[in-house]
């Protein structure tokens, strides 16, 4: 009979790959006391350090989108006020004639 297979979630793979980095616990008894495959707990560890920057690009992407939609709305604002502008000096100079 085949054993049923159990689904870590992201919080569990950092909180064991955290003991074996951080606290030195031997990935062989990690292994045991998780029932893991060693396989699998090196292709979590492989996978957290290639998506490691992700955690801090997210904040700074964010930021990004944020202050990018701010200054399209500016000069938005800006073209709004330069058409304006332009209309009233037009209607200023026939005035004056």
């Amino acid at each position: 009979m085949r054993k049923q297979r159990k689904n870590y979630q992201a919080q569990d793979k950092v909180f064991i790959l955290k003991r074996h980095l951080v606290d030195r616990v031997p990935v062989s008894d990690l292994c045991d006391e998780y029932d893991l495959q060693a396989t699998v707990f090196y292709r979590w560890q492989k996978e957290f350090f290639e998506n490691g920057a992700a955690a801090f690009e997210t904040k700074h992407a964010t930021q990004n989108k944020t202050e990018q939609k701010r200054i399209e709305q500016l000069e938005a604002k800006l073209q709004i006020k330069n058409e304006v502008l332009s209309e009233l000096m037009e209607e200023h100079v026939y005035l004056k004639k």
